[in-house]
């Protein structure tokens, strides 16, 4: 019998939340136990799963040995919110399954406010192109849980969520990366020291043997370490040290201050396990990045377009309106709580910004005041006076789609935004094209 066996056999556990990660705990959990399924919305739930569905007023007369939940859920705005925190204790996470299940696997965790996705497939290509048995899981979309024939030299990268953190008790990981850190999430964690709180639980949690890295500019990370009795080895990653390596890299993508540093954490974390450096190179640049993430959809000589639709904050975008010149720049949707543009002045009259959705309005009025901007309600309008105006400029440009806020306002998430605004722009470059 597993430790996983042993640890979970026959107990009684409360799924609360049935997308992909709910899902795969159940099914990955539910042969030697008693799950149960619970979701605010009861028409998530696919039949075949219909009988394991609770009633909510059957669960104040219920006992359940764990309560797994999903990181979308708000304990303070869900419908069990009471149940919850009456029973916070029981509370674990799919990272606390998988850890407990899965002790001895190496693990790579990835957190920060930005770059998470990129620089989690960006360093699990190079693990795969250095012919490691490497996995690919967590917040990127791939629930960990749904992993099979894991190995003991099976590497796992998991890019985490503050969401994921904040519920997770006994989730322990090998290398703790946290990229960066500015406000985010605020609605939901309250105040950016809890937010920073819920991504350093990945650091306080590791023991002798394991790493930790962090960038030396980020001061608030900095402060986090000195406060705190961390056990793990403190690499700071200092990215001026890998600017021998950069002139070695011939990829648009790397072009700007974010994407650099991404790879310089993938360089500082490959040297630690020992990989050919050489790969990495090789890796950046065949490295095509992710949809919607400061992905490049058309370039040619005078235009250059690029779909950033991931993009929900300002200091995502910041390094890209510092990258380019002669830049119309297309931001909407719902504004996040705290977010502030912080742009030199330098760069403010290459930008010509683009505002549409809910909160134009806040977005309009947090940019530089000497930036100029155009409203409009929706995507398509804001799109065609960007159109007439690309149509007089015949100077070299770039069209960047950066939202800087979240896409719930017009759209189901920043997929359907980002595949919505390559349409419009398939359909504009047609027109200019003529």
């Amino acid at each position: 019998m597993n430790e996983k066996q042993i640890y979970f056999k026959n107990k009684k556990i409360l799924i609360y939340g049935f997308g992909k990660s709910g899902t795969a705990c159940f099914n990955f959990l539910n042969k030697n136990n008693i799950c149960t399924i619970f979701d605010d919305n009861k028409n998530n739930v696919p039949v075949k799963f219909k009988k394991k569905l609770i009633n909510i007023y059957k669960l104040s007369s219920l006992n359940f040995d764990f309560i797994v939940l999903s990181p979308g859920i708000d304990i303070k705005k869900c419908k069990i919110s009471r149940y919850l925190k009456k029973n916070s204790s029981k509370i674990i996470t799919e990272l606390d399954i998988f850890a407990i299940s899965y002790p001895n696997i190496n693990k790579i965790t990835i957190t920060g406010t930005n770059g998470k996705s990129t620089t989690s497939k960006l360093l699990y290509e190079v693990l795969k192109n250095n012919k490691k048995d490497v996995r690919l899981t967590g917040n990127i979309g791939y629930p960990i849980l749904m992993e099979k024939k894991i190995k003991n030299n099976t590497i796992f990268v998991i890019e985490a969520s503050s969401y994921q953190l904040d519920y997770s008790k006994y989730y322990r990981s090998n290398y703790s990366v946290i990229l960066n850190l500015s406000p985010d999430h605020l609605e939901r964690h309250g105040s950016f020291k809890d937010y920073a709180e819920a991504k350093f639980k990945i650091v306080k949690s590791q023991s002798n043997n394991d790493f930790t890295f962090i960038d030396t500019e980020n001061k608030f990370l900095n402060e986090l370490v000195e406060k705190n009795k961390i056990k793990s080895k403190i690499i700071k990653i200092d990215h001026f040290e890998n600017k021998k390596y950069y002139k070695q890299i011939d990829n648009i993508y790397f072009n700007n201050s974010s994407n650099e540093k991404n790879l310089s954490f993938v360089f500082c974390i490959a040297k630690e396990l020992k990989l050919n450096l050489k790969t990495v190179i090789y890796t950046a640049n065949k490295f095509k990045g992710l949809d919607y993430r400061q992905q490049i959809i058309y370039k040619s000589k005078k235009l250059l377009i690029i779909n950033d639709s991931k993009s929900t904050s300002f200091s995502s975008t910041a390094p890209l309106l510092e990258s380019y010149e002669n830049i119309y720049w297309i931001l909407g949707g719902l504004a996040k709580k705290g977010d502030r543009l912080k742009l030199k002045k330098k760069y403010v009259s290459n930008i010509r910004a683009y505002a549409y959705g809910k909160d134009r309005n806040f977005l309009i009025n947090s940019l530089p005041i000497n930036m100029s901007c155009t409203s409009s309600a929706t995507l398509k309008g804001i799109m065609k006076n960007l159109e007439n105006n690309i149509q007089n400029d015949n100077t070299k440009k770039v069209i960047l789609f950066s939202p800087c806020a979240a896409s719930f306002d017009q759209f189901k998430n920043f997929e359907q935004r980002g595949g919505i605004f390559n349409k419009i722009i398939k359909a504009m470059l047609k027109k200019i094209q003529k």
